[in-house]
């Protein structure tokens, strides 16, 4: 056996791979494409599955493709060693537990899957199995956040054995779940990893970075001991889990990537709170100009205004380019409401067609690409650069990742992306990215 396990992460949307670097991002899960993440050199690979903008019933039947194929991929390439991460939001939306059924399902048996939502990057942390977000500088449960109201994965608990059981119909009862709490993790963890059977509900606390440092050290000696074991996590567990070294080139310096020194384009889909807040402060910076979508227009039951609204708005990226600026085009901040959950997602999907679209026609010689939000970010990598992989370079901001696409690409070679989750950072973070990549001063 290898001493270390392969870390194997299918991602729900493209920013679980915020904490970590130089690894690869697979946008395809073909067998060949799955054996380059199971070949490549780091000890962790992504597979961006975007399962979070889907239905459940499309989630678990990409889950499971994706898992049929891990097994032909594992097989062909005869890796012994295996850790599977079900990455999904540290604020508790996505499809728990359908993707993590369908996981045990098709590469179980499992000894048992754990809970670990903590992300300190993004103020998210655990204690006495009660998940919180820091808002405004002040521990909040995550039940009395914006996240819990979310229109297609809503939830009212934030005492973890409590959400598990919401989340699995009683399925799970709160009493069965296994909490692991800071006094433990830190005492030491080995000798009850040893003694889990059954696919056990486990929830683990975590405060800092070292808390789960310690856990994921007691889970490799685990594995490594014969258990097998799944997690459902944010991305600070693959932080301890991967054990890399310092990324290659400082968050402050990621301009180095950047082409010819070139003005970029910043494309905004997200429209939570947070990334409305960080758009004002971007469009007020110097060599900046807004482009505003009108995406209620796509509502209109022909298919004239949506060729008219992609016109227009490449036209005025093009013509911002040429003055030598960079456009930043961002969707409509109204939320518009929708009479069913269906509806709403087709929406969304049909806004990120859009602009997809805007990015196959943005001017090939940019420098660099920001990317906001989560599902946009996939997206944008899978569908407006029809990527087969990346490579991650790092982060440019805590929890901001940076990826590369390949020097073959026909449009964009070597274009830096940057993958800014829709959640993440203070009001000034966008605009401090967007500084770092034009070298503008802080």
């Amino acid at each position: 056996m290898s001493s270390k396990p392969k870390i194997i992460v299918l991602d729900d949307d493209p920013t679980g791979s915020q904490t970590v670097h130089s690894c690869l991002l697979l946008m395809q899960w073909d067998v060949a494409t799955l054996r380059l993440g199971l070949s490549d050199e780091a000890p962790i690979f992504f597979v961006l599955t975007n399962t979070r903008a889907l239905t459940p019933e499309k989630a678990a039947a990409v889950t499971q493709e994706v898992c049929r194929n891990l097994k032909q991929a594992i097989a062909a390439e005869a890796v012994q060693d295996f850790l599977v991460v079900s990455r999904s939001d540290s604020t508790l939306r996505g499809h728990y537990p359908i993707e993590t059924d369908v996981i045990a399902a098709e590469l179980g048996p499992f000894d048992a899957h754990f809970l670990t939502p903590a992300f300190f990057e993004g103020g998210r942390t655990t204690r006495n199995s009660v998940h919180y977000l820091k808002v405004n500088g002040v521990d909040t449960p995550v039940h009395e956040t914006e996240f819990a109201r979310d229109s297609v994965f809503a939830y009212q608990h934030s005492y973890l054995p409590d959400y598990v059981a919401e989340k699995t119909d009683g399925q799970i009862p709160a009493a069965t779940v296994d909490r692991f709490l800071l006094q433990d993790i830190r005492a030491g963890v080995l000798e009850r990893l040893l003694h889990l059977h059954n696919n056990q509900c486990c929830v683990v606390d975590a405060e800092t970075q070292a808390d789960l440092n310690h856990f994921a050290a007691d889970v490799l000696k685990a594995a490594s001991q014969g258990k097998r074991f799944l997690f459902r996590s944010a991305a600070s567990l693959l932080t301890a889990l991967a054990d890399l070294p310092p990324q290659p080139i400082a968050p402050e310096a990621m301009a180095e990537y950047v082409r010819g020194s070139k003005p970029g384009a910043i494309i905004v889909g997200s429209h939570v709170k947070k990334t409305t807040e960080q758009l004002e402060q971007l469009l007020q910076q110097p060599g900046i100009s807004g482009i505003e979508v009108q995406v209620a227009r796509l509502l209109e039951q022909s298919n004239e205004p949506r060729a008219a609204l992609l016109a227009e708005t490449v036209q005025k990226v093009s013509q911002v380019h040429a003055a030598g600026q960079t456009p930043v085009v961002y969707t409509s901040r109204q939320e518009l409401s929708f009479d069913d959950v269906q509806t709403r997602l087709d929406f969304g999907e049909a806004v990120s067609a859009l602009l997809m679209d805007v990015i196959r026609h943005l001017p090939s010689e940019i420098g660099f690409l920001i990317s906001k939000g989560g599902i946009t970010s996939n997206d944008t990598l899978s569908t407006g650069l029809n990527l087969r992989t990346a490579k991650l370079l790092g982060q440019v901001l805590a929890g901001v990742s940076m990826v590369r696409t390949p020097s073959h690409h026909p449009q964009f070679p070597d274009l830096p992306v940057v993958l800014f989750p829709g959640n993440v950072g203070d009001a000034t973070a966008l605009a401090t990215v967007y500084r770092r990549l034009s070298q503008r001063s802080d």
